[in-house]
């Protein structure tokens, strides 16, 4: 368990807290490239770290995101005009480029150089892999781009969303990266319910690394005869996480391509949270089809019936997340649909900030405490102005999760040293 304090610190993301320090040390995900679709189009409102901005794709085609109101008399820049290369707005005229510079300022005389003293706040953008990116914290500690191996894989080799969900991002996030709930959770064929009585013999042996991105863990079962089955996953900091799904019955249909996939969990704010999906082929003889996208996402409980416009879930907290007790009864173990909606319930449902003083440990939930243990000593790092882990791309770019049956009696990491390593 961890105290009050440290949940506290663990939890809260705005300006000047150490958690929001600490994700303003890296570049975060703040939209979808697809919800800026052109170039003069319409202005997106983002709130991201408990700051209210506004992101516009400007007539070149780069990105802006500056705060949500105007530095002159702070009106709504989300109602602003995106024209000639600036988001100009609309109660004086003021108009500003990508960078937060005053362009134009038709309310003071042209001998005036009263523009060139003003800037709207103004945080840089990167697009790759789909996804704006943004970097919001000291100019002079800005690290290199993101380089995951997602950014690197072609456009028709990839598939990214997001999905609002509705608690603190460190609830969201440990639960997924927590290897052992998947079996219960997500079951949906219980029969009797017997498999519950030999869960402990079932459940994976855990090998859980720290590393010098995050962690590296790995949950080893006994597969068929003189088989092992090897699931291996990386948490990267501060919040990126990624499985594969290379043998998975599923994906070998011929049709299918075999992916990588994964989230981003981005705080909103506090009780708010952002969690980007993705998937992509490693193999790049194989896209990712529409199909393959499509069946994804509605297994997952994101299709395009289970949001609203505003990519909110449909069946939710008020809900109680569509739970249908008879099938609960009869063929599945929470009786929810679709994977995603089951982790948001239990996520959800703990309450916005959930109270870590309360719980009670086992040793299943090993990453969970080791991750805890890594986000506490990078916040230590910040205290005393040194850098989080994890910044330099050249520590996780060549990563790549597995999901493979191996020989039971040789040392999987040495069968499966190829499969680690990331092509794209």
């Amino acid at each position: 368990m961890l105290s009050k304090a440290l949940n506290e610190r663990l939890t809260r993301v705005g300006p000047d807290t150490p958690m929001g320090n600490l994700f303003r040390s890296y570049w975060i995900p703040a939209t979808l490239s697809s919800e800026l679709p052109e170039p003069d189009g319409p202005p997106l409102r983002v709130r991201l770290l408990g700051e209210d901005l506004v992101a516009f794709r400007d007539s070149e085609g780069k990105v802006g995101l500056v705060d949500a109101l105007c530095p002159h008399r702070l009106a709504p820049l989300f109602f602003g005009r995106n024209e000639q290369g600036g988001l100009r707005c609309v109660y004086h005229g003021w108009k500003f480029d990508v960078t937060g510079r005053c362009v134009d300022m038709p309310s003071e005389s042209p001998e005036s150089n009263y523009k060139d003293r003003v800037k709207a706040i103004a945080y840089p953008t990167y697009e790759c892999g789909g996804i704006i990116w943004t970097y919001m914290g000291p100019p002079d500690k800005q690290p290199p781009y993101p380089d995951h191996e997602l950014v690197r894989a072609p456009a028709t080799h990839r598939f990214v969303s997001k999905t609002f969900q509705d608690c603190n991002f460190l609830q969201a996030l440990e639960g997924g990266v927590d290897p052992t709930h998947a079996t219960i959770l997500h079951n949906v064929d219980v029969g009797d319910l017997s498999f519950l009585k030999n869960f402990h013999q079932t459940v994976a042996a855990l090998e859980v690394e720290e590393t010098d991105y995050g962690i590296f863990y790995a949950g080893l079962r006994n597969a068929k005869a003189g088989k092992k089955w090897v699931r291996g996953y990386h948490w990267i900091m501060p919040s990126y996480h990624m499985r594969a799904q290379v043998d998975s019955t599923y994906w070998q249909y011929e049709k299918m391509a075999p992916t990588i996939d994964g989230h981003i969990w981005i705080p909103i704010d506090d009780t708010t949270t952002w969690v980007y999906n993705f998937m992509y082929s490693h193999d790049p003889a194989r896209a990712v089809s529409e199909q393959q996208v499509y069946d994804d996402e509605t297994w997952s409980g994101r299709g395009p019936e289970d949001l609203d416009a505003q990519m909110r879930p449909n069946r939710n907290l008020s809900n109680d997340y569509g739970v249908d007790r008879q099938l609960q009864k009869t063929k599945t173990f929470t009786g929810i649909t679709g994977i995603n909606t089951q982790d948001f319930a239990v996520q959800e449902a703990m309450g916005p900030i959930k109270d870590r003083s309360r719980e009670h440990l086992g040793t299943s939930d090993r990453v969970v405490v080791l991750m805890r243990k890594v986000f506490l000593e990078s916040l230590d790092r910040l205290d005393r102005g040194e850098a989080p882990r994890g910044l330099d791309p050249a520590l996780y770019r060549s990563l790549r999760p597995v999901d493979r049956e191996v020989m039971a009696d040789k040392p999987w990491r040495e069968q499966l040293e190829q499969d680690l390593v990331a092509q794209f």
